[in-house]
């Protein structure tokens, strides 16, 4: 079949839709109509050149939910009709990193910017004019249409609403698990998160649901740390530092004991910054990405290992697709997770480009592209 789909044909490049051939799927392959796919940062990072991909043109979009529309032959478990959110990262449930509860790590992991099907580096879902088409994440979302591994798609509830449900693909389990589980939040805990976006306001969903007391957001855009306050975060600043001095007076001097960072485009002073907004045995959680050649940090080693501070790495919050995607669905439906309120503004699939321009503007917390 045909399905349009908004690509990038080069870094630094811009979204552009064009028409490509589609797959049918194979084995343990499901082809999926699309009805909302979210509008990552990450996938800016790929037009931007900070994160580079394996071929051109390559299709973007990591965030989306839709409907199956065809199941490849001898695939138990799906049929069409099914109702589905997408994992940005496979989960294939046999390798070591799934079987030692670490399926965000999963082996299949080593192929989401190849843009080919990770068993076959050479074999791809979308052809242009008999060229191969690169698939964001194995399964690229900004589009109408499209074919993607079973690794990468959790069934969902039908009475789960798919459009906010697109989020849960990417945005929500990353910021959420980046406070739960990468800097595992206790109650009475003073957390900072800096930078409120798609990511940053998940995290202080994540931050108040564990039970901290203060939760600070950090953002220079005054619309963003309006938000922030209406996902709980109970206080807010402009810059880090004051931030940090707030968290101090807060905590007998000692600081934060955690901070989050969810910026957009993140560089070494950020880690520098949050390194020092910490008290001792606290926690700093990385999350948010940048240009992933970068090499260096300002600190102190000596504060490090004197304060026995931990900088942590987290990717996709460390949570568990198949289990916390369903988990954070429930979570909504019983009100104990705010999904609409997170998009702030709707896009069509032509308006890939302006959704990003909007977004390095910062007027959204997170854009969505809603297919007919």
């Amino acid at each position: 079949m045909t399905t349009r789909t908004s690509v990038i044909r080069q870094a630094p490049g811009k979204y552009e839709t064009i028409e490509v051939e589609l797959d049918d799927p194979r084995q343990n392959e499901v082809t999926v109509k699309l009805v909302a796919a979210g509008l990552c940062h990450s996938d800016d990072h790929n037009a931007t050149g900070d994160v580079p991909v394996g071929v051109y043109p390559y299709a973007g979009g990591h965030e989306g939910s839709g409907i199956i529309e065809a199941v490849g032959p001898d695939t138990p478990g799906f049929e069409v009709g099914d109702h589905i959110v997408f994992s940005f990262l496979p989960a294939c449930g046999r390798c070591e990193f799934c079987a030692r509860g670490l399926s965000n790590l999963c082996d299949l992991g080593a192929s989401l910017l190849t843009g080919a099907r990770a068993e076959d580096p050479t074999s791809f879902r979308m052809h242009h004019n008999g060229e191969p088409v690169g698939q964001q994440c194995g399964i690229s979302t900004f589009s109408e249409y499209t074919t993607a591994s079973v690794s990468s798609v959790v069934k969902v509830d039908k009475s789960l609403p798919l459009k906010p449900a697109a989020l849960l693909s990417c945005g929500v389990p990353t910021g959420w698990g980046s406070a739960v589980n990468s800097a595992a939040v206790r109650p009475g805990d003073t957390v900072i998160v800096m930078g409120i976006g798609g990511i940053g306001a998940n995290a202080v969903q994540g931050a108040v649901h564990a039970g901290a007391t203060n939760v600070i957001a950090v953002d220079p855009v005054p619309f963003k740390l309006k938000k922030a306050r209406e996902f709980g975060a109970t206080d807010t600043f402009e810059t880090i530092e004051d931030a940090t001095e707030f968290a101090r007076s807060l905590t007998n001097g000692q600081g934060a004991d955690a901070t989050i960072i969810t910026i957009g485009i993140i560089n070494g002073d950020h880690v520098a910054q949050a390194l020092d907004s910490i008290r001792k045995a606290g926690t700093v959680v990385l999350t948010g990405l940048g240009d992933i050649t970068q090499a260096g940090a300002p600190i102190l080693l000596g504060d490090l290992t004197l304060m026995q501070k931990r900088l942590q790495g987290s990717l996709f919050g460390e949570a568990n697709p198949r289990r916390d995607i369903p988990n954070l669905a429930r979570m909504y439906q019983r009100g104990q997770l705010k999904l609409d309120e997170l998009i702030t503004k709707e896009y069509t699939l032509d308006q890939v480009a302006e959704a990003y321009e909007d977004m390095h503007a910062g007027r959204n917390i997170r854009g969505i592209i809603v297919f007919d």
